[in-house]
């Protein structure tokens, strides 16, 4: 078939990738993201999946929004078979859904309809899903409300981050995207509802959803460090400043801790929560790299009493 891929992000390029190298189906030109600014030139930089289009010698199209005119215009002169989207970031119009024959195929880091949204693996982080995956639909205008054409599992590990998921899905997906468009082409694959039960909504993340609470159980404060890693960043207050939470551990013997409260010894930082205490492993304090807890700690002095948090 001809195809004309959409995304934007790193996490698109296996799946471009995969689409490249299957061998079945042309690649006509990528759809990404306008230039954004970056650095601390704040330059203009191209989306990862421009740069890796440009060194496939594909041609990229980069509407500052999909319903523009002469984007459309030149959509319809490719006229692609189907439109493979992986993280593209723009709500396509319905006049742009009806110009490929097959639509446009989104891949989708969660297991349908569960976790529709823009941040299907924090959620499921956050919320201590076991077992996550990736989906591959027919977009519709809905929500990530389309029938699915396939799906691949996979298991989260007790110390995923969200980065280190997304990079699994990101590379499980591009096999399931491209097996999807083989599918299609030949005919052998049919896109099923979703059922009406079981669906869970993800929302993005903000920073201030990034806030840990230490009047919430450990688990939950763990699963919340894991799930905004790298990306907004957990984080908490120390003396009036934010600190950055990168890793963070349950400690369940230890249980002597109020919320919030530091207890800094010689190799480990433990901090109290609603349940049994966390101890600190990576931080990275406002203005500084990130360094192992306990050696922020000794350059902090922490005292007696000292908390983290409001």
């Amino acid at each position: 078939m001809k195809l004309v891929f959409a995304g934007t992000p790193e996490v698109a390029v296996p799946a471009l990738d995969a689409l490249l190298a299957s061998g079945r189906h042309e690649v006509a030109a990528v759809v990404t993201r306008p230039d954004a600014p970056a650095g601390r030139g704040r330059r203009l930089v191209a989306s990862p999946v421009a740069e890796r289009a440009q060194e496939a010698g594909i041609e990229v199209l980069k509407p500052a929004k999909p319903r523009d005119p002469e984007f459309l215009a030149r959509l319809t002169e490719i006229a692609p078979d189907c439109c493979p989207v992986v993280a593209y970031g723009a709500l396509l119009p319905r006049v742009a859904l009806d110009i490929p024959a097959h639509g446009w195929v989104n891949l989708h880091f969660s297991l349908l309809p569960a976790w529709r949204g823009a941040a299907p693996v924090q959620h499921a982080l956050m919320a201590g899903d076991e077992i996550t995956g990736a989906s591959t639909f027919l977009i519709e205008e809905g929500l990530d409300s389309g029938p699915v054409y396939g799906t691949v599992t996979e298991e989260i590990r007790p110390t995923d981050t969200s980065g280190d998921l997304l990079t699994r899905l990101a590379f499980a997906g591009a096999g399931l995207l491209a097996a999807t468009m083989d599918g299609i082409e030949d005919g052998t694959l049919k896109a099923v509802p979703q059922p009406g039960e079981g669906i869970t909504l993800a929302p993005k993340i903000n920073v201030e959803d990034a806030e840990v609470d230490w009047a919430a159980p450990a688990l939950r404060v763990d699963r919340v460090v894991r799930g905004c890693t790298p990306a907004p960043g957990a984080w908490t207050t120390f003396r009036g400043e934010r600190l950055k939470l990168i890793q963070v551990a349950p400690v369940p013997e230890r249980t002597d801790l109020a919320p919030g409260h530091l207890a800094a010894g010689k190799n480990s930082v433990h901090v109290g929560t609603g349940s049994y205490a966390v101890e600190l492993l990576w931080v990275q304090a406002q203005g500084k790299k990130p360094m192992r807890a306990a050696d922020w700690a000794r350059g902090a002095r922490i005292g007696e009493g000292e908390i983290l948090g409001g």
